[in-house]
This record gives structure tokens, sequence and C-alpha cells, in this order.
């Protein structure tokens, strides 16, 4: 099962997606011991850092004490933060992969170069940028992640994938674009916290955040048009994958990698072993020598019915019910 991402060789496909699952030191040696391929550390929230230092400004009457404890606020967070990707480089086996959540392209584009220096093998970047504004078109939407990529690469020779959402209007055209500003892979794909209302207090609260196996269609659809459409960017399948079936089918895709994260929540980091036992059985028993093997086997274009990724197929379905 071994395979390569973002250059970076794993001994499996399997990563720890960026969360409270490797967050510290000892969790993410928990994951390496469970079999994973590599980890995505828990982000480093751009607005976390601006809000806190905000914050410590807002209720202080002084303001040149204030703004350098802000700063200082800003620095010990990163401090941690780098001190985490240090330890986990150096302790660990498995590629350590940092990441940013981030919404703009600020100061702390300086970051990435720190996170490089304390040792990550590669930066995921996961950008925020919900489409909220009637003012704001799909173009500059669009623009504004690949301003963002760009500033990053300035400052980085570390390897860069994009966590993307599912929002875009053609999502195939901003992969291509990002490839072509040296971006490694992406993620596809992330998931906005969404809303719910509380019918009783009449309210809006947040729904439920971790995924579940429902989603894995639209996820296996996406992951079979990039691998076919924007074959050398290297593609890690998220959302919806609980299984090792879900997995393997998001490989037949054109997966490079699989991310995991909710499932591991609901079962526990140790069900990652049996994931890929799992996935190990399967290859095997379908003669499968590599993983290259069977990786985008069934992808848009090399399935020989191609139309189960477009509207055609719908119609074919729904014509048998016409009452």
């Amino acid at each position: 099962l071994s395979t390569t991402y973002l250059g970076l060789k794993l001994r499996n496909p399997f990563i720890v997606s960026s969360s409270g699952l490797t967050s510290t030191f000892d969790s993410v040696k928990k994951c390496e011991a469970a079999g994973a391929g590599a980890v995505v550390l828990k982000s480093i929230f751009e607005e976390q850092l601006s809000n806190e230092a905000a914050t410590r400004e807002q209720y202080n009457d002084y303001p040149k004490p204030a703004a350098y404890f802000s700063g200082y606020v800003v620095q010990n967070a990163i401090r941690e933060y780098l001190e985490l990707i240090e330890k986990c480089s150096k302790e660990c086996q498995i590629p350590v992969i940092a990441s940013i959540n981030c919404y703009s392209n600020g100061n702390w584009v300086d970051y990435a170069l720190q996170i490089e220096k304390a040792g990550a093998a590669a930066l995921e970047l996961n950008i925020f940028s919900m489409p909220s504004s009637a003012t704001t078109s799909a173009a500059e939407i669009e623009a504004h992640y690949l301003y963002i990529v760009e500033s990053v690469k300035k400052v980085v020779s570390i390897p860069i994938s994009v966590k993307l959402p599912k929002l875009f209007t053609a999502p195939l055209h901003i992969i291509q674009q990002l490839y072509f500003r040296g971006v490694k892979g992406v993620t596809l794909f992330n998931r906005f916290y969404s809303p719910n209302i509380d019918l009783q207090r009449l309210t809006m609260i947040s729904n439920g955040v971790l995924s579940s196996s429902d989603e894995l269609p639209d996820t296996l659809r996406w992951v079979g048009l990039t691998s076919a459409e924007v074959p050398l960017i290297d593609i890690a399948a998220s959302t919806g994958i609980h299984t090792s079936e879900g997995a393997i089918k998001a490989i037949l895709c054109g997966a490079t990698v699989v991310e995991l994260c909710s499932v591991l929540y609901d079962k526990g980091i140790d069900y990652l072993t049996a994931i890929i036992d799992q996935t190990q059985k399967w290859s095997e028993d379908n003669k499968y020598c590599k993983l290259s093997d069977f990786r985008g086997k069934l992808n848009a274009k090399s399935h020989k019915n191609n139309e189960i990724y477009e509207r055609a197929q719908f119609m074919r379905y729904f014509s048998k019910y016409n009452s």
C-alpha cells in the first residue's frame, strides 16, 4: 500500500486529517502507532490569532502595552505550534504536514516560512472564504484563493496542498489553476460548519460537525473527474469516508491518499488499523500488487461508462418513473 503524496513517501495512503486527533505530540504518536501513513496537524487559525490579539487590545486602557501584549499572544501561539511541528518531525517516522486555516492574505503568510523551518514536510492551506456577499463575484473568490497561494509560494519551498470546499462553480478549473501555480495537491473537500435552528428557543445553532458516509458519492464524483482532467495533481479524498470500502472506492476514482477524521472520532484511532488491514486484504484478494495498479481505474476517463459522472445517467435512471 506504499505510495507517494506531495513528493513524500508514505507507507500507506491513510492520513489522519487536521483535527483534535492531531493536536498534540502524544496524539500524533497514537496515529503513527495505529498505522497512519502521515498526519496533518491541527490547523493554526488565522482568525484565532487576530481575534485573541484584538480582544487583548480592546480591553486594555493603555495602547502601547496592549499592542505589545497582543503581539506576545500571537507569537506565543505560533511558538507553541512550531514546537509541536519540530518535536513531531524529529520523533515520528511518518511525514508531518502542517496546516493553516486562513481567509486573507495578511501577516500570517510569514508564519508559513517559520513552519517550513520548524521541519514540516508539507503545508496544507485550508482557505475559508464563504461566498456570503452579493457583491462578490465567483471570479473574485477564485482570484482570492490563487493570490493566497501565490503569496505562500513566494516564501516556502516545501510542497503545498490546498483544501477546497464544494462551493466553486467550476471546481476543475480552480484545481487546474492551482496546479499551474505550483500546488502539488488538493484535498476534496473541506466541510464548512453548517447552521441549524432550535425551534424551541427560535435561535440559530450549529449543526453536527462530523461527516457521514452519505456524503461519499459527492467526493467520489469530484475525485474521479479531477484525476481525469488534472492528472498530475495529487488528490486527498476527504469527507464521507468511514470504511475501507469507502477508501477503496476513492482510490479507484483516482485519490492519491485518503484523509480520515470523523470515523476516528466515532470509533477511535485504533479503527484506522482495521481500515488499513481490510484495504490490504482487498488488494491481495483482487491480485493487485501495488496501489497504482488500481488507482484511477474507475475515474472519468478510465471507466467505460463515463456517463456515470454526468447528467445523462441521471435522466436514464429517472426515466423509469413516469407516474
